[in-house]
């Protein structure tokens, strides 16, 4: 038998400036079902990730809470952890790149660079928000692209086309902070010479490391000659400050990366049977694997092996790429009620159906992934509860009333058994090249054969007839060990069925070798329900609870604290567009909590010459919601209609506050009348 391998795993860092959504959640639980196959073959398989949580964007939404960085990143570890660990993603270590392990590590790539050569400085001329008294990160300058002329794109890089070019390529530029025209000003900058390491990633892209789309990809880059890179931003920012260089900060994408390192370092000194320097250093013969989305490929497989390769250090044994998430044929969308939260899903859904729907629909390329929403409920009904599950709630009841629960011995049939037993090889390779859905495949072919088994033996028919209660027996006993096979099969996408199933068939947790034996003689466990039918009701209050959240938002939205803003960081907008809202006092006749909404209050309003239907994201504000009975506000009379599950919702209150039970909606000064114009 070969020895365990010895394996690293990471997942790109969530930024630690928003809530997890099921887009996000595709490469997580990818990543975790792989994690969770190594270890249940045996092999020594950590997985480290931690928030990304540097750069301009937490500086500022830092301020515009009030609060420290340090206090927004530690609330929004505690939201993503909290998210990770419901969903089943069993991280070996979370960390942040704020962190005495990043800042040391980054310091040591970056002295080594600088020392072997690999560093230049000259002055740049850069971008500078003369309103906000700061130089612009190239996420917050946003024009249109120099390539492609596509609008409304960032500064460093083009989402439509995906070139990258310096913040002065970008045509008419404006600040994302403040709206203003940002001026050019000179300042010296710190580059990573990435023309140096051309000839390795030359090779290195090719040897195998990266799908072949991803390879071909990033050979227009190579063939266009790769460009110095820029790895500093100037204070005020939030990062690490560069060793000897006062007022210059590492960019977020240098010491990001170097992120998985610092939480496998971390680990490492809880954990004394990790060895740092035999994961990391040249030469390190254990494995090492990314899992990333598409819009990072040129940060992972150019700048980050260059940066390894110049620092003395291993690069990845591979790079592996997925998609983007789409729901029901279309990019996420807020309005629709398909940008769903993680926690919004959790609030209605196991998470394991997610789980399993993933895992059917991924294969080992860079395609999209397609979650429709009517064929998920299908598969998951289908497949898990009408497939898998079936096979133990049609034998397990035989079992227990005419054997105690004890499983007899023998093969009531060997040609399933081996059956069985030659896909493992099959559905294991599907594994191990991420392709799931193949492996799923072959795992529900199986499960075909098993029902189709059973229902061919009638069981429920014998138990019937005078003298069959052995053969009863040893069909149900039969299908009690096809279906442990394909938990077993399963358990690294399903560990909370795997778990159940486990306390039902009474056995230790199951590894990856035991298909290849049976339960013979064996006392069985009462038989619960392992799993439920999604409900087709629960799919449309998810997607209702997420236009909730957005209306909640948007609520929120209009003054007071920017932070509760769609976009926080919008542009101005011209005096013309401002003067169309219709602002009106509105007297709030009925005040009512919405029945299955969380988040919403229903108001009647009265504004003078008609009343109007209003929902409001304020219920945590007001659980009494009788209170604001009688009580003057104001509202926006001239927005469009908007058609909820709970009704039409005819136009917006005016609230502010930084969320949670401190809303407050706004009034006007005593003397105002229902339906008078606010100017």
């Amino acid at each position: 038998m070969s020895e365990p391998r010895q394996i690293l795993v990471t997942s790109a860092l969530p930024y630690a400036n928003g809530s997890i959504h099921l887009g996000h959640m595709l490469e997580y639980i990818q990543t975790d079902m792989w994690v969770r196959f190594q270890k249940l073959r045996g092999n020594q398989c950590i997985y480290v990730c931690a928030d990304d949580a540097h750069g301009s964007a937490i500086m500022l939404r830092a301020e515009k809470e009030g609060i420290t960085p340090e206090q927004l990143i530690a609330n929004v570890q505690a939201e993503h952890s909290s998210d990770f660990a419901d969903f089943l993603v069993d991280f070996d270590n979370f960390h942040s790149t704020h962190s005495d392990e990043n800042r040391e590590l980054s310091e040591l790539i970056y002295t080594r660079l600088r020392d072997a050569g690999h560093i230049a400085t000259r002055s740049v001329t850069q971008y500078f928000d003369p309103e906000k008294g700061m130089f612009l990160a190239d996420r917050f300058i946003k024009g249109t692209c120099p390539k492609c002329a596509a609008e409304d794109q960032y500064g460093d890089n083009c989402e439509k086309c995906g070139a990258t070019y310096a913040p002065t390529e970008l045509k008419n530029p404006k600040s994302a902070i403040s709206g203003a025209t940002p001026v050019l000003r000179d300042s010296q900058h710190f580059f990573f010479k990435l023309p140096d390491f051309q000839a390795m990633l030359q090779q290195w892209t090719r040897s195998g490391t990266l799908q072949d789309a991803v390879a071909n990809k990033l050979a227009e880059w190579l063939d266009a000659g790769l460009q110095e890179w820029d790895i500093s931003r100037d204070a005020p920012y939030f990062g690490f400050e560069i060793p000897g260089e006062p007022g210059k900060y590492f960019y977020v994408w240098l010491d990001a990366p170097i992120g998985y390192m610092a939480s496998f370092k971390n680990l490492c000194a809880r954990r004394p049977e990790l060895d740092f320097d035999a994961f990391w250093n040249e030469g390190s013969k254990a494995e090492l694997y990314h899992f990333i989305g598409k819009d990072i490929v040129n940060f992972h497989a150019l700048f980050w092996p260059a940066m390894l390769e110049g620092a003395g250090l291993r690069k990845p044994t591979a790079v592996n790429v997925h998609g983007y998430l789409t729901v029901n044929g279309a990019k996420m969308s807020k309005s629709r009620g398909t940008f769903i939260k993680a926690r919004t899903y959790l609030d209605h859904l196991q998470p394991e159906y997610l789980r399993y729907y993933y895992a059917a629909k991924l294969g080992r390329g860079v395609d999209d992934l397609d979650l429709n929403l009517e064929d998920f409920v299908q598969k998951v009904n289908s497949d898990l509860v009408g497939k898998v599950v079936n096979i133990a709630s049609r034998c397990a009841g035989f079992i227990h009333k005419g054997n105690a629960g004890v499983m007899v011995a023998g093969d009531a049939a060997p040609e399933l058994t081996e059956a069985f037993l030659a896909a493992a090889p099959l559905i294991a390779e599907g594994y191990e090249s991420r392709d799931f859905g193949r492996a799923m495949r072959e795992i529900m072919a199986l499960a075909d054969r098993a029902n189709a088994w059973i229902a061919d033996k009638a069981p429920w028919s014998l138990a019937k007839q005078e003298g069959k209660q052995e053969e009863v027996q040893a069909i149900c006993a039969q299908g009690i060990n096809l279906f442990r096979q394909l938990v077993i099969f399963l358990k690294p996408v399903l560990p909370l069925l795997a778990a159940d199933a486990e306390a039902f068939l009474n056995v230790a947790p199951l590894t990856w070798n035991d298909h290849q034996s049976r339960l013979e003689n064996h006392q069985l466990n009462p038989f619960k329900a392992l799993m439920s039918r999604i409900e087709p009701a629960k799919i449309e209050a998810m997607i209702a609870a997420s236009k909730e959240d957005l209306l909640a938002a948007e609520t929120q939205a209009p003054v007071g604290n920017g932070e509760l803003a769609k976009d926080p960081l919008s542009a101005e907008i011209e005096f013309d567009t401002f003067a169309a809202v219709d602002l009106r006092v509105a007297l709030i006749v009925k005040a009512q909590a919405v029945p299955g909404a969380d988040k919403l209050l229903q108001l009647t309003l009265d504004i003078g010459d008609e009343q109007r239907n209003v929902f409001s994201g304020i219920k945590s504000a007001y659980p009494d919601p009788s209170q604001l009975e009688g009580r003057l506000t104001m509202m926006v009379a001239n927005l469009k209609p908007r058609k909820m599950r709970f009704g039409v919702s005819e136009g917006m209150v005016m609230a502010a506050g930084p969320g949670g039970e401190e809303i407050y909606l706004l009034s006007p000064d005593s003397g105002a009348k229902p339906g008078q114009r606010i100017k």
